[in-house]
């Protein structure tokens, strides 16, 4: 899907890797989350959808993290209540897919929504990330999964 308004903001970027990333694709008018362009990018790979969800590794995974996934809605919304119903039935799917498959105790999920210049988000199609600490990696500091900011101009 392409849109009129911006798809990414840089001022939330994580890396240089991800910034340029974002501005080649921004260039393009590609969202990256849309499933035409999700399952088309080589860098991404979906490993398990339903009719409304698609849950992939984060390219840029949180430092710290032992796994981070991105369960991604197939419709472009910028908010999760304007998602229907049964797409919030099948994100419980999705969730309980990711904790089998992985054999999890434990995992942290949060999301964004509306204005990805106040909430931390760097891309403007909401999505679900799934995170898990690894406990090996004990001398990093625990994940942080922003979910506020000031806009940088």
């Amino acid at each position: 899907m392409t849109t009129a308004g911006p798809l990414y903001y840089l001022g939330n970027s994580r890396s240089q890797a991800q910034t340029n990333d974002m501005i080649q694709k921004e260039a393009k008018g590609l969202c990256i989350f849309c499933p035409e362009h999700l399952r088309a990018d080589p860098a991404q790979r979906v490993v398990y959808e339903n009719e409304h969800w698609m849950v992939t590794p984060n390219q840029y995974p949180y430092l710290g993290a032992e796994y981070h996934f991105l369960i991604v809605p197939k419709k472009h919304v910028t908010d999760v209540l304007d998602l229907s119903p049964s797409a919030f039935a099948d994100i419980h799917d999705a969730l309980g897919w990711i904790r089998e498959t992985h054999k999890l105790t434990y995992w942290s999920f949060g999301s964004r929504n509306g204005d990805f210049r106040y909430t931390g988000a760097t891309i403007a199609h909401v999505h679900v990330h799934v995170l898990v600490g690894d406990p090996a990696k004990h001398d990093e500091s625990p994940i942080v999964l922003h979910l506020s900011s000031r806009p940088r101009e």
